[in-house]
């Protein structure tokens, strides 16, 4: 699929699902293969922080223990929690950082080598090439989100004023998305300086405001309400077992702090896969914007198919 092809709001949708059904398998294989050994570090992590929370927050509300209690054990294990909280954010942001610059690495590569013409060698030497513009990116995120967390704040306050302005929200939060995934994906390609990018986003983004920002948005809405949709699945399973409990003689304390417990990790493991899953399709939706806004102001398809001609004649 041409990336570099001009496209409106509904061509969006279109060429993000087009792509997903001729180049999904191989970018969803080389997505874990690439992030595999974080996420499963995450889901680990994640497990021992789910069951410690279901074995002492709720052993002491159902077990009829003291909230003294659990103060004493958060005490004694002070020292514990905060290692394992500090590895934990290390751990996250580092997986942060590696799952999001994937689909504008994958992407490049993509447009450079042709579909399917790379593998994860490619992709991680690519990672490695630009750690540095990485590190950069980041701390330069870290520089303005002060500034852009007030301006998100206002924005989504001046929205939740009215009903309609409240359905909106999910373009607000499009428009802040896909203004720093576009800052990024123009980072890489190497040509201009980081505050150059974050111009140059800003520019793409007006040149097709509400059509862009109206896509990424649906795309998010669209994720958010399929990934909470998913995560209730659980719950449903969780309370049918409960009542069944109930009918049969009404459930022990045991019982029902191991009910909680494996509703807790369905949920946890459910929502992390699916999440991981869906935000990285919000942000080939990005990317598929970004190239065709690109294109739209430079004309990099259109000078190269004139330049073939040229050197046909």
């Amino acid at each position: 699929m041409q990336l570099y092809k001009s496209r409106g709001f509904s061509e969006f949708f279109q060429d993000t699902f087009a792509f997903l059904k001729q180049s999904g398998k191989h970018f969803f294989k080389h997505y874990f293969i690439v992030n595999g050994i974080f996420l499963l570090i995450l889901i680990v992590m994640g497990y021992f922080f789910t069951k410690f929370y279901t074995d002492v927050v709720f052993g002491g509300l159902i077990g009829g223990q003291s909230t003294t209690a659990i103060d004493d054990y958060m005490n004694d294990n002070l020292g514990l929690f905060i290692l394992f909280l500090l590895v934990f954010v290390i751990v996250a942001l580092v997986s942060g950082i590696v799952s999001y610059a994937y689909v504008p690495i994958y992407l490049k590569l993509y447009e450079e080598k042709g579909e399917k013409n790379f593998s994860t060698n490619d992709i991680v030497t690519l990672y490695k090439n630009n750690i540095g513009k990485l590190f950069t990116y980041l701390v330069c995120c870290l520089v303005i989100a002060i500034p852009m967390a007030i301006l998100f704040l206002i924005g989504a306050f001046a929205l939740m004023i009215t009903i309609i302005g409240f359905l909106a929200l999910p373009l607000l939060v499009g428009g802040f998305m896909l203004f720093f995934a576009m800052v990024l994906m123009e980072y890489l390609e190497d040509k201009k300086g980081i505050w150059d990018c974050f111009g140059y986003s800003w520019g793409l983004i007006t040149s097709k405001f509400w059509a862009a920002i109206g896509s990424v948005g649906l795309f998010y809405l669209m994720s958010y309400i399929a990934q909470n949709v998913v995560s209730l699945i659980p719950y449903f399973f969780g309370m049918a077992s409960f009542l069944t409990t109930i009918e049969q003689g009404g459930p022990t304390d045991e019982e029902l702090g191991s009910t909680m417990m494996i509703v807790m990790m369905l949920v946890f493991f459910l929502s992390f896969l699916i999440s991981a899953v869906l935000g990285i399709i919000v942000q080939l939706n990005q990317g598929i914007v970004f190239y065709s806004l690109k294109e739209d102001k430079e004309n990099i398809n259109t000078k190269d198919i004139i330049d073939q001609i040229g050197s046909g004649e």
